[in-house]
């Protein structure tokens, strides 16, 4: 996945908004090592120091955890990343039914559409 970032909003909430999806579509899996912070910086083609800033606020919500000679971690809590996937999804939801409803849709309209789109995908 590569690093999709935009200039209309600060990088360091970008980061921690993309590190965390690699974490919940399986791209950082449970418990494996992440890059260094300056191979990851390098990666997103941004600063080292903002970087490591993002992985810092990470880890202290608990998503990552950092071993003092080994580097930093993806958490093992399963719960934790389903807990962060839902919030993310939550999130896409509300920014979606804002837009529908901007467009004039109802929430019942809207939920027909999906169910119409729902069923011609199958």
């Amino acid at each position: 996945m590569t690093w999709d970032l935009q200039s209309d909003r600060p990088i360091y909430t970008q980061l921690i908004e993309q590190i965390e999806l690699k974490i919940c579509s399986g791209g950082y899996p449970l418990g494996s090592k992440l890059p260094s912070v300056r191979d990851l910086a390098k990666e997103a083609s941004v600063n080292p120091n903002t970087m490591q800033r993002a992985l810092a606020k990470l880890e202290e919500d608990g998503l990552l955890y950092s071993n003092r000679t080994s580097g930093r971690f993806v958490t093992e809590d399963k719960s934790m990343v389903k807990k962060i996937k839902t919030k993310m999804a939550q999130d896409h939801i509300q920014h979606f039914l804002s837009k529908m409803s901007e467009l004039g849709f109802e929430h019942e309209e809207v939920l027909e559409i999906l169910s119409t789109m729902s069923k011609e995908g199958e």
